[in-house]
């Protein structure tokens, strides 16, 4: 078992570290290529619908051909991405190699191989160390975006120092973002079978035998989640970093520097979560820490100066993570084990659609109604999905948190 969480902790190291990297530079390398904001929200979004596709699949045919396989399918599918980043291909074509190969730009992992590694880790521990071995999924998905989104200021460095052209930087950076994801195919096939299911229980996995009280709940949690992701869909790193480089004319070796710190403040909030968790419970701290991240939010585009917005976003960037290792937590917890897969596809797909449709809109708002306009969007849609989670959920417990009432004898 622990060989086995190694092993996915490695794999996810690595795609993490690519995608740090991406939610950097992506929005900024396209605007020095002259796409308009417009355009770079359909690059974008095309990215997030690609990873939306594959997390259908996942959610209905991976436990079929096996998880292991389809892990090693997803990630040399991602390493194509670069393709479309490395050569400037005219729009069309970028936006069709950017569905095909899963291009992130939000800058954290939410693609199609996190929504199975989240269905397969709580199967390889018990419930009393499943937050916590979430949690340090997490935090090392987040610490290897943090040395992603540094590595982002790779280029400007190398320009400073050693004259090189940034478009040369780039064009190496990608490159490496190509051959990490097949390292991390690599990896995934030394899993043992233990993280397979077992083939007696298909078709209940598959979706065929679902039970009512499983569907009814992904059904709810799943049109929640889905207002979060369109308002994160408003939030991705790539047009975060963008509205920072265009507002306040931060260069990339700054922005490098401000999502390094992002993605730290990300990492170590996830330990701090599984922490509170164990006191005040699961969907407490999601909510709880989530709806003032939002409101932090939703003050970086009134800040002065730069100074000020980047301590706003920084502050919010502290909370806004440490709903995730409890989310993923609460919905293995509130799903039979062998409706695991289903629950994870099923609400990541749901997210990913959200984030896909608010980010291919991101940029139009951008453009023809006010240039911090997803800023504010974000984080009022995201203040709304606090409340209603909160109402339509805070009577439904975890395992770990149910009163058992002692036995008479």
């Amino acid at each position: 078992m622990r060989r086995n969480l190694f092993l996915i902790y490695a794999a996810a190291w690595l795609r993490s570290f690519g995608i740090g990297f991406l939610g950097v530079v992506l929005g900024v390398l396209l605007f020095r290529r002259g796409f308009s904001s417009t355009e770079i929200g359909f690059v974008i979004a095309a990215g997030l619908a690609g990873a939306a596709a594959g997390t259908v699949f996942i959610t209905w045919r991976a436990d079929r051909i096996g998880r292991k396989r389809t892990l090693v399918a997803l990630s040399l599918l991602t390493s194509i991405g670069a393709a479309a980043l490395i050569f400037n291909l005219p729009i069309a074509a970028l936006v069709a190699l950017s569905f095909v190969g899963m291009v992130n730009g939000m800058g954290t992992d939410r693609s199609a191989a996190y929504a199975l590694e989240q269905a397969v880790i709580p199967g390889l521990v018990s419930d009393q160390v499943r937050t916590w071995t979430l949690a340090w999924y997490s935090l090392v998905l987040d610490s290897s975006g943090a040395l992603g989104a540094l590595a982002a200021g790779i280029p400007a460095l190398a320009q400073h120092r050693w004259g090189v052209e940034v478009a040369r930087s780039y064009f190496v950076l990608l490159i490496g973002y190509a051959v990490i994801n097949v390292v991390s195919a690599a990896i995934y096939l030394l899993l043992s079978p233990d993280i397979e299911i077992s083939r007696a229980t298909l078709p209940e996995i598959a979706g065929e035998a679902i039970s009512s009280e499983g569907k009814s709940t992904v059904r709810r949690i799943s049109r929640l989640f889905f207002i979060d992701a369109f308002g994160g869909g408003f939030l991705v790193d790539a047009l975060v970093a963008y509205w920072f480089f265009r507002r306040f004319g931060i260069t990339e070796s700054g922005l490098a520097a401000l999502f390094f710190a992002v993605h730290i403040l990300n990492a170590l909030s996830h330990l701090g979560a599984a922490f509170l968790a164990k006191r005040i419970g699961l969907l407490k701290t999601m909510i709880f820490t989530h709806l003032p991240s939002s409101v932090f939010l939703i003050l970086v585009p009134l800040a002065p100066t730069a100074t000020w917005a980047m301590i706003l976003f920084l502050l919010r960037e502290s909370l806004v993570e440490m709903d995730v290792p409890t989310r993923q937590s609460y919905i293995a917890a509130v799903v039979k084990p062998s409706e695991r897969t289903y629950a994870s596809g099923v609400t990541n797909l749901t997210r990913n659609g959200g984030w896909a449709a608010a980010s291919s809109v991101a940029g139009i708002f951008m453009q023809d109604v006010a240039f911090s306009a997803p800023l504010m969007l974000g984080g009022g849609l995201k203040i709304l999905y606090d409340l209603l989670l909160w109402r339509s959920f805070r009577h439904v417990k975890p395992p770990e948190e149910r009163i058992s009432v002692p036995a008479v004898k």
